[in-house]
């Protein structure tokens, strides 16, 4: 019975002598001392256990200095390091930025610790921790912090106030326990110097702390001038300062750049005409309006080629079929007959299928027909202005990367880098996901086609949202200025490489040429009568003008404008219907809706067809525990 007594008295001594040389925080102690410019100077005693578990070195104090206003601007208390010990003699040290602070390492990492007790001490300095408020000073501090990873047996706090001050000008608080929590473990005093004793009544487990505020009368302690709190505000928000002043920058160039090039020519009187501008082919029609390419302006192109008789049009589902008629050319635009070439090798009889393993053929076709144009239009009828866009993306390159050098630490701008190139990359592949999605629900024309369209937003939502979701990172973990310049630099670009376009004097003359055809063509049909002397309404004014409204974007209008005289010619038994096409677009009883259907599924159908496979990435008691200033935690190393 002794034996077996012995035996649980030496486990249990066992049991809590190991309990007891757990590594542990036996005494921690911050003697503050609050100066009357507003800083203060901390000297932490931490006596701690180490059993070479963590501790083996020494040990680490992490120290906040980065936090967010009631505006969300970026707020940054000094820190400076005067001097650790340990057990009474000078301690080598090294700080190291983590997260929202630094971090500051006690030891030496070539010499390694004996199990015992230890007292390090950190004396440091720091600033605009105090809080200044209408009727009262006071400091909010997070004395030990919430994140150590040992258990804490004791915690003290003095704080020393500026002379003048009496203990009955004097409120104190204190709360203890978890984040957020507010226990009031402790006890506090006032000293016969004012000086503030605070003490906790109860060992803290790991994550628990001990957070005080003392309130003063105001004029003890210097607020920061207006002055001051500017200049603090730019230097902590440097990101900020260089977005706003780089994009001030960059609208500013832009806008000087539009009034010396891109402004356009004032329009002349616009004339309601019943021909197009002379010499002037479908193609050129749009690439003039628009100042640039699309492959609407290739199907212009082809509905032409089809009304001359020289290529047919075969709907087969989706695709479409193009055949080479016997005709012989002429009288075509130097961008016709590249399509010609290109497409047909100018060979009687060819046909092509406007698929994707013909890519490479409507490519070179596309290229071609945009090259023509292009020769013969730009810098006689418009500028692009192109050189004038260098300097803004160089300028737009130059300010992402001053905003990534604002920011507060090297682990952020590595960060902020890394994910703001897999970004770029990323929306490469969301860019060309999007337009697909864009051109599916642009060109349904059955419900297969909506069925297809719905797959694919299905498909491509994971990557939209996978966008949103980095940006969302990018902005909340690292700076919220590195999305916005991201998003604003591009909108900005692209928005000038649009203005910066401007018409010459020539095409100014050409393009209002244009709109008074553009007025014949989209007119409603019961306001014919306001013209004067129309051409005749027949289904050859039909398909001679149709390319012209495709090109124009006002084909459904034109369509709509001989609904009627189809309609009477059926009645009559003239069932008309064009030669040149084969299909089931070709709808009486929905004819206003031909042209926009013609026209946006070849534009689909060579977007998709013009594509290599793989080419396109699918890619007062308002206080708690843990608040104020000061906080962080520690550990071992």
């Amino acid at each position: 019975m002794i034996r077996r007594t012995l035996f649980w008295l030496a486990l249990f001594v066992s049991l809590a002598c190991s309990a007891i040389a757990d590594e542990r925080i036996l005494d921690y102690q911050s003697d503050i001392e609050v100066f009357v410019d507003g800083s203060m100077q901390v000297t932490e005693t931490i006596r701690v256990r180490a059993e070479q578990k963590e501790i083996k070195r020494g040990i680490y104090r992490d120290f906040p200095t980065d936090y967010k206003d009631h505006f969300g601007n970026r707020y940054r208390v000094g820190f400076e390091v005067l001097e650790a010990t340990r057990d009474g003699n000078q301690e080598s040290w090294h700080t190291k930025p983590q997260g929202n602070g630094v971090r500051v390492y006690l030891g030496d990492k070539n010499i390694y610790l004996g199990e015992g007790d230890y007292t390090y001490a950190i004396t440091y300095r720091s600033n605009r921790q105090l809080g200044f408020f209408d009727d009262h000073d006071e400091l909010y501090w997070n004395v030990t912090g919430n994140h150590w990873s040992f258990p804490i047996d004791a915690v003290s706090a003095r704080v020393t106030l500026p002379e003048g001050l009496h203990a009955e000008q004097l409120e104190l608080e204190a709360y203890t326990g978890l984040l957020g929590a507010k226990g009031q473990d402790y006890s506090a005093s006032v000293d016969y110097d004012a000086s503030v004793r605070f003490k906790t009544t109860r060992s803290f487990s790991q994550g628990e702390g001990l957070t005080i505020v003392v309130s003063w009368p105001k004029g003890y302690v210097n607020k920061p001038t207006r002055h001051e709190e500017i200049s603090f505000l730019l230097r902590d928000n440097q990101s900020w300062v260089i977005l706003l002043v780089g994009l001030s920058a960059l609208v500013a160039y832009y806008l000087l750049a539009w009034v010396m090039v891109g402004r356009d020519p004032q329009s002349g009187v616009v004339i309601t005409r019943y021909e197009p501008p002379v010499g002037l082919s479908p193609g050129s029609s749009r690439y003039i309006d628009r100042m640039g390419y699309d492959h609407k302006t290739f199907a212009a192109a082809l509905v032409n080629l089809a009304v001359k008789g020289l290529i047919e049009i075969k709907e087969q589902g989706r695709e479409y079929l193009l055949t080479r008629t016997s005709n012989p050319p002429e009288g075509l635009a130097a961008g016709e007959k590249a399509i010609l070439k290109h497409l047909f090798r100018n060979l009687k009889g060819t046909s092509i299928t406007l698929k994707q393993s013909k890519h490479a053929t409507i490519r070179k076709a596309l290229k071609a027909h945009e090259a023509a144009l292009s020769r013969n239009s730009e810098k006689v009828y418009f500028l692009r202005n192109r050189g004038w866009l260098i300097p803004g993306i160089l300028v737009s390159v130059l300010v992402y990367g001053g905003v990534v050098y604002g920011l507060p630490n090297t682990e952020l701008k590595m960060t902020g880098l890394f994910l703001s190139f897999w970004l770029t990359f990323w929306t490469l592949g969301v860019f060309s996901l999007g337009k697909k999605v864009w051109h599916a629900w642009r060109t349904l024309n059955s419900p297969l086609d909506t069925i297809g369209a719905v797959f694919i937003t299905c498909f491509a939502l994971p990557f939209f949202a996978a966008e949103v979701a980095v940006i969302g990172i990018l902005g909340s973990q690292v700076s919220v200025t590195l999305p916005a310049m991201l998003i604003s630099a591009i909108v900005i670009n692209l928005l000038f490489h649009h203005l910066l376009k401007a018409p010459t004097r020539a095409g100014r003359r050409l393009l209002d040429e244009m709109e008074g055809f553009r007025q014949f063509l989209e007119v409603a049909e019961r306001e014919e009568m306001n013209f004067r002397n129309p051409p005749e309404k027949t289904p050859e004014l039909f398909e001679r003008f149709l390319p012209y409204a495709l090109a124009l974007g006002v084909e459904q209008h034109w369509m709509e404008r001989f609904a009627g005289l189809f309609v009477r010619l059926a009645e009559r038994g003239d069932h008309y219907r064009p030669v040149w096409y084969h299909g089931n677009n070709w709808q009486m009883h929905n004819l206003g809706n031909f042209g926009s259907a013609l026209g946006n599924s070849l534009g689909s159908a060579l977007s998709s067809s013009s594509t290599a496979p793989g080419s396109s990435s699918g890619s007062g008691g308002g206080g708690s525990s843990g608040g104020g200033g000061g906080g962080g935690g520690g550990g071992g190393w």
